[in-house]
């Protein structure tokens, strides 16, 4: 059997983020909502915090899905993305970026609309707050999504921010599977999974390969407290892997009877965690679907997670892919 034409199609929200350093006392003054989640946000909204924060912030391409997916691109892995840009100049850089890391840039939708943007506000602890306002990724239709979308395909990884969306994740979901994909799906954030807990137990069921979660998503899914290898073992008693991240003290990973203590990659700074919990992502996809173990493609993902949280935004320097994609290729 020939090989597929991508290892890996990402479908979620092309978003360009836009990150602030900002002292707790911005979040109390200027956002609604908990620390630490994402909230969509309509134009007028971004832009006001926009203009609180003046010309403070940095620009750069973002996206839960996209962002493992790029990671895992850079790692070598034949990639691909499905997801609506827009029509100005911010759509165009976006793409320009996927395509320059080494991934396909076929699969993107358009539309005249502007891009969508999410404003990741980081405090000195190095949480973000993140608003979004999706801007063109929002009109994706479940109309558009098509069995070519998935062609030549061999892995789906869809983002739990689809889930805002229901009627779109579940055309994602059932076209990806009828193409033949295997399918994993992040949680994203622990509003995803209240907002969309109900779906996410029938996908479950019917069968996800394998499921990304941190403590505050999983806890949200299964709704008590037990310890994180308790809710790995829980969360793979459905069938599939079971990948459940705990910040700076690394991960479970387990499935079926095995599980595995994922050792977190110590630093000595914490500037900015977004985009860590999709960059571990990217490092396991990688590894899971270049034939890895679970304890070597935990430890690729803890390996990117930890070089992300040192730069502020999702995107890890040019200059350190080299180290990472040789550590790649000696892990077993």
């Amino acid at each position: 059997m020939s090989s597929p034409s991508f290892e890996l199609i990402g479908i979620g929200n092309p978003i360009m983020d836009l990150l602030a350093h900002v002292p707790e006392s911005f979040l109390t003054a200027h956002v609604a909502g908990e620390k630490g989640g994402m909230v969509l946000v309509d134009h007028t909204d971004i832009e006001r915090l926009v203009g609180q924060l003046g010309t403070d912030y940095a620009v750069t391409p973002g996206g839960s899905a996209a962002n493992a997916v790029l990671g895992a691109t850079r790692l070598g892995l034949r990639t691909t993305f499905l997801g609506k840009i827009g029509g100005d100049v911010t759509a165009k850089d976006y793409r320009a970026n996927f395509t320059a890391a080494g991934g396909d840039g076929s699969r993107f939708k358009h539309t005249a609309l502007p891009n969508g943007r999410c404003l990741s506000l980081v405090t000195p602890d190095g949480q973000r707050t993140m608003r979004t306002c999706l801007g063109a990724a929002m009109t994706l239709s479940p109309d558009e999504i098509t069995a070519v979308d998935f062609a030549g395909a061999k892995h789906a990884h869809i983002e739990g921010y689809l889930l805002f969306n229901p009627d779109l994740a579940e055309k994602v979901a059932r076209t990806a599977r009828a193409a033949g994909c295997t399918i994993s799906l992040e949680l994203s954030s622990f509003e995803v999974v209240n907002v969309a807990r109900d779906w996410i137990l029938a996908q479950l069921q019917q069968g996800v390969h394998v499921v990304f979660a941190n403590e505050d998503e999983v806890r949200a899914l299964f709704q008590k407290d037990a310890s994180y290898d308790a809710y790995a073992r829980q969360l793979a008693g459905y069938g599939g892997i079971a990948c459940v991240k705990i910040g700076k003290d690394g991960a479970w990973v387990a499935q079926g009877s095995d599980l595995h203590r994922i050792a977190p990659v110590k630093v000595e700074r914490v500037n900015d965690t977004t985009g860590a919990g999709d960059a571990w992502a990217g490092g396991f996809l990688y590894g899971h679907l270049r034939g890895l173990s679970l304890a070597g493609a935990g430890a690729l993902g803890s390996a990117l997670g930890a070089e992300c949280v040192q730069h502020l935004g999702p995107a890890i320097p040019d200059h350190q892919w080299p180290r990472l994609r040789a550590l790649a290729q000696s892990l077993k």
